[in-house]
């Protein structure tokens, strides 16, 4: 079994030192070095917007100042992994969400303000953009989880069980999203019967060769901790056979990397520094990481 030990997890701190954005050096310090998680916090705050929403290149892919939908995701998370889920901060991003939900109760993939800066080629959105799975799904499910009550979420979640009622073709970011809402929709029963239904069509999606090439989505990126509805998606040898590959997938300079387009030279290594806390965080949860 392949491990990160003490030499390899200081090479990977090395890295966020030399490359990675202020917020992941401080998750990297919170999770794996006993550090403050008041620091995660405060670095959050600069990317947020007076409406509520966030932008600055919190997604780095967005490299615009405007608030867009998916950067919300990424606040709720880094707020929920400091153990902040009563920040004052929910409850903006909950009025931001309602200010670009449409009539279906969806937010959109991204706004049209994305056309105002700079972003990857992928970040497309008409004049009047509808509803989404992604991120509806990812938010409703981050707020069902840590039991928030906004106006917001009921609406938002029956959008989401629509969108599961018609859904045959599941493309991977898709499933993430799906994933995040039945992990923690209280609809326990019916989720259950959304999983079953939808497992193939999420599974094919999924590459389950650790060595396969181009922008693919492996095992862990839909299961990187143990407990959850991604992880019976795959047996345990086939986990134990990717959680080896993650591991040796650490490079010289002590970083992961990613495997889609890097379109501007600084989203390298921000997203570098982003992934390489998160596989870290994967590993551990998994018993991959040495005393």
């Amino acid at each position: 079994m392949k491990t990160i030990d003490a030499e390899r997890l200081a090479l990977a701190e090395d890295f966020l030192r030399r490359n990675g954005r202020l917020i992941d050096r401080h998750r990297f310090a919170f999770h794996f070095r006993g550090g403050p998680a008041a620091a995660i916090t405060a670095a959050l705050r600069p990317y947020e917007n007076p409406d509520g929403g966030y932008g600055h290149g919190i997604e780095p892919d967005l490299r615009g100042e405007a608030s867009q939908p998916v950067p919300a995701q990424h606040a709720l998370e880094f707020l929920h992994e400091a153990g902040a889920d009563d920040d004052p901060a929910v409850e903006r991003i909950c009025g931001y969400l309602t200010s670009i939900t449409g009539p279906d109760g969806g937010v959109p993939f991204v706004l049209p303000t994305v056309r105002e800066a700079p972003s990857a080629p992928w970040w497309q959105a008409p004049d009047d953009p509808p509803g989404h799975i992604v991120p509806t799904g990812t938010l409703a499910g981050q707020l069902h989880r840590i039991g928030h009550r906004h106006p917001w979420l009921g609406p938002a979640t029956d959008f989401c069980w629509a969108w599961l009622d018609k859904a045959t073709d599941v493309p991977p970011y898709e499933t993430y999203a799906i994933l995040t809402f039945l992990d923690h929709v209280p609809d326990r029963e019916r989720a259950e019967a959304a999983f079953e239904r939808l497992r193939e069509p999420m599974l094919a999606h999924i590459a389950l060769d650790p060595q396969a090439g181009g922008e693919a989505h492996f095992p862990l990126d839909v299961a990187p901790a143990p407990g959850g509805l991604g992880r019976r998606l795959f047996d345990g040898d086939l986990i134990e056979t990717h959680l080896d590959a993650l591991v040796e997938a650490q490079r010289e300079d002590g970083g992961w990397t990613v495997n889609f387009l890097i379109w501007t030279p600084q989203t390298e290594p921000e997203w570098r520094g982003f992934v390489t806390v998160e596989r870290l965080r994967t590993l551990r949860a998994y018993g991959r990481l040495s005393p």
